[in-house]
């Protein structure tokens, strides 16, 4: 299960966004850099049972930090993740296979996903196997790459206006975000 923390601020986007038809999917994905990459810390919650349909490891940004994402960006070629809530977008053919476009919701925060080309793709650094030999998962350049045996059926659930909330404690965060109190 999610920690309570990042549970209750991504309900409390989760509704509003789906109030202001930002969003149309009964979907949440909720993502806590808090935890350890080394951790399974994505969540996809279907809202309308409440029940978990899949849990995995998600990469952050090499910038980001090493085993812990601890700092976050919206800038171009940072390498960093960006943290707050996203409407997932198409599906696309990328270098990296089968990808999925997210727009971020969040004015400076990650509003610029799109240009950044931050999407969710799989990767084979982003394996558990990487985490017995090197203590963490392996580093995107700011997406939130998931495995790439779990990739395709992650983005067919996901995709298409689901709400995305990637969470950290940041305070940073909480100060500019209009959607969590």
């Amino acid at each position: 299960m999610p920690k309570l923390e990042s549970f209750s601020k991504a309900l409390e986007g989760f509704y509003q966004l789906k109030e202001q038809g930002l969003i149309k999917k009964d979907i949440l994905t909720l993502i806590d850099f808090s935890l350890s990459s080394a951790q399974k810390r994505l969540w996809v919650i279907d809202m309308a049972t409440n029940t978990i349909l899949l849990q995995s490891v998600v990469s952050h940004g090499r910038n980001s930090g090493d085993e812990f994402a601890t700092q976050f960006s919206n800038e171009n070629n940072s390498f960093m993740s960006s943290l707050g809530f996203y409407a997932t977008g198409e599906v696309y053919q990328g270098k990296h296979g089968m990808s999925l476009r997210l727009d971020g919701l969040e004015y400076g925060i990650n509003d610029n996903a799109r240009n950044r080309a931050v999407v969710m793709h799989g990767a084979d650094y982003a394996n558990e196997n990487i985490i017995s030999k090197q203590g963490r998962l392996g580093r995107s350049q700011g997406c939130p790459a998931v495995p790439v045996a779990l990739h395709k059926e992650i983005i067919n659930l996901i995709k298409e206006k689901s709400c995305l909330f990637i969470y950290h404690p940041s305070r940073n965060y909480e100060n500019k975000s209009k959607l969590i109190s």
